[in-house]
């Protein structure tokens, strides 16, 4: 600062930061409790899987992503299976669920475009707007009208009715 500022509108600032006084003698609560968890719970825990993951060396596991086996579908099946019963129901949900994100990422796509495009994107985001079309007509003739307790013996029996209606209609 110049020497020849004005000392009243802009005081000197402190030479050091002031110490916050305690109003009270008794530690913190939520400070303790922090250390107690992490010496009781975290530190342990940490510790265990260092030492896990020294002895398994490069052979390291990775959570994020979980592969399973395809299982023999519900028409398959034998009658009173029901372990069989449980799986084609479990592969069922899993495909339901990647057949939702592929018609949200496809959506996206169209609404970025959309987006980029402005006014004119029915010109130039057709190839979007035709991929959007397809995926979603097959998501709904595969999953629509199914309701909020879908199952893979719901999804079962519309398919064949819209079979036997597509062989009455031919």
């Amino acid at each position: 600062m110049p020497q020849d500022y004005d000392k009243d509108a802009y005081p000197e600032p402190p030479r050091q930061t002031p110490v916050v006084d305690k109003q009270t003698a008794l530690p913190n609560p939520a400070l303790i409790l922090s250390k107690l968890f992490y010496y009781s719970v975290d530190l342990p825990v940490t510790t265990f899987r260092g030492i896990i993951e020294g002895i398994q060396g490069d052979k390291k596991s990775h959570y994020y992503h979980q592969n399973f086996r395809r299982v023999s579908e519900l028409t398959e099946c034998q009658e009173g299976d029901y372990i069989c019963y449980y799986e084609a129901e479990m592969q069922w949900r899993r495909d339901y669920k990647v057949d939702q994100e592929i018609v949200k990422v496809i959506q996206e796509r169209l609404r970025a475009c959309q987006q980029r495009e402005g006014p004119s994107y029915t010109q130039n985001c057709s190839k979007e707007l035709q991929q959007f079309n397809q995926v979603s007509k097959c998501f709904q003739s595969r999953y629509g009208d199914l309701g909020a307790y879908a199952s893979s013996r719901k999804c079962l029996m519309k398919q064949k009715e819209r079979m036997m209606a597509e062989a009455q209609n031919a």
